[in-house]
């Protein structure tokens, strides 16, 4: 037997509570979930530095050089990266460099320059010196580094 509209089942107020609590569950769910994206869209870029920085606080320099280049087997084709060779990076990175020997770091935060990049600037704290920060350079699409061309101020915010 079929029901018309007039015939509509009568008004549940525990189905109507029901419904309205899951969507305002999923609702909640879908902001949380966006949030935590939000928060950690830039976590790829500066675990590449954090692995970076702590091949270089081992003195793992060539494993450091293989993390700046993104390219584990550099040894084999060196001359690819004639524009930076593994002894300037070692002049740069290692125990003579501008940040000497590195016993600490730590990542402050990260940053993408107004309208939109190919990567983004991972802002370090080296060696416990709080007023000079590493601005490192991280493309988002092979996750090499490289010095960026932008300077930070507080709070890794872009300079202006």
């Amino acid at each position: 037997m079929s029901t018309s509209l007039f015939e509509a089942p009568p008004y549940d107020p525990e189905r109507a509570r029901k419904k309205r609590a899951l969507v305002i569950s999923i609702a909640c769910a879908i902001a949380i979930v966006a949030v935590v994206l939000y928060l950690f869209r830039y976590w790829p870029e500066e675990q590449v530095v954090k692995r970076f920085f702590t091949a270089l606080q081992t003195r793992n320099f060539e494993q450091a050089y293989a993390i700046w280049t993104a390219d584990p087997d550099w040894k084999q084709h060196a001359q690819q990266h004639a524009q930076y060779p593994f002894a300037d990076f070692y002049k740069d990175w290692g125990p003579s460099g501008e940040w000497g020997i590195i016993r600490t770091f730590r990542v402050d935060g990260s940053v993408v320059p107004k309208g939109g990049a190919s990567g983004v600037v991972v802002v370090v704290t080296v060696n416990e010196i709080v007023d000079r920060k590493a601005n490192i350079w991280v493309e988002k699409k092979d996750k090499s580094l490289t010095f960026s061309p932008l300077e930070t101020c507080d709070a890794g915010r872009p300079c202006t």
